[in-house]
């Protein structure tokens, strides 16, 4: 059902080396990278995350209540997307741990404030 998600920078290159790294931890490179996006992800036809700069021009802002949550398909997965996020720089926003029976999850805050969750279900 999803094709991508998207969230935006202010500073591109910076996003771009951020996101390199983290969404490596996943198997996920650049799959395309058209100057103002960068869409990561496994292959072409998977879901993708990109990072962008805003097509009108106006600065990005974060959104309050707007999350992307990546499955990276294990509880030490999750762990590790968390810990490597930290390492980048991001903002802690929730260690790992379990919410809910079966719902193990982390959150962070990129470089920029935008917030993201690293999930396990099951």
């Amino acid at each position: 059902m999803i094709g991508y998600t998207t969230v935006g920078s202010n500073d591109l290159p910076k996003a771009k080396a951020f996101y390199s790294e983290l969404l490596g931890e996943m198997g996920c490179s650049a799959l395309m990278d058209l100057g103002r996006i960068v869409l990561f992800g496994k292959a072409q036809g998977q879901p993708m995350f990109a990072v962008c700069t805003p097509f009108n021009g106006q600065p990005a802002t974060v959104g309050n209540g707007n999350m992307v949550a990546l499955a990276p398909g294990s509880r030490a997965a999750v762990d590790n997307l968390y810990a490597k996020a930290m390492s980048l720089g991001a903002a802690s926003e929730g260690e790992p741990g379990e919410r809910m029976p079966g719902f193990y999850g982390g959150y962070v805050r990129d470089l920029e404030g935008n917030k993201l969750a690293f999930v396990h279900i099951g």
